[in-house]
């Protein structure tokens, strides 16, 4: 899993760790059980903080995505449920759309540009 933080982008960092990590375990990339990086030692990766590290990782246990044990550290465990992969996408591909018309887009211009990113 690689995090990456902007300072510039206006969303807090802890948020940016918080939406990356969620990102990562709904697109399969962290399995359930799978073992995050100690606080202090992701902090010091990213440059931050270790109480904005802690933050992200205190959210993600709220709402269900991380538990974490003093023996075992902090594990993915997926909250009952989330939203399927499938909603994900649904989601992700309305968004997109929005955009597109947004920008004065139509159907085959958006669709054009998934081909195109797609490869």
């Amino acid at each position: 899993m690689k995090i990456v933080v902007d300072t510039e982008n206006g969303l807090a960092p802890w948020r940016q760790v918080h939406d990356q990590v969620i990102h990562a375990i709904t697109t399969g990339a962290l399995p359930e059980g799978a073992k995050l990086p100690p606080i202090r030692q992701l902090a010091r990766d990213l440059g931050l903080a270790s109480g904005t590290v802690a933050r992200a990782y205190r959210e993600l246990e709220v709402a269900g995505w991380v538990a974490t044990a003093r023996a075992r550290g902090t594990v993915v465990t997926i909250p009952a449920g989330s939203p399927a992969p499938a909603e994900l996408l649904l989601a992700a591909a309305t968004a997109y759309l929005t955009q597109a018309r947004d920008l004065g887009a139509d159907l085959d211009t958006a669709l054009n540009a998934v081909r195109a990113a797609w490869s």
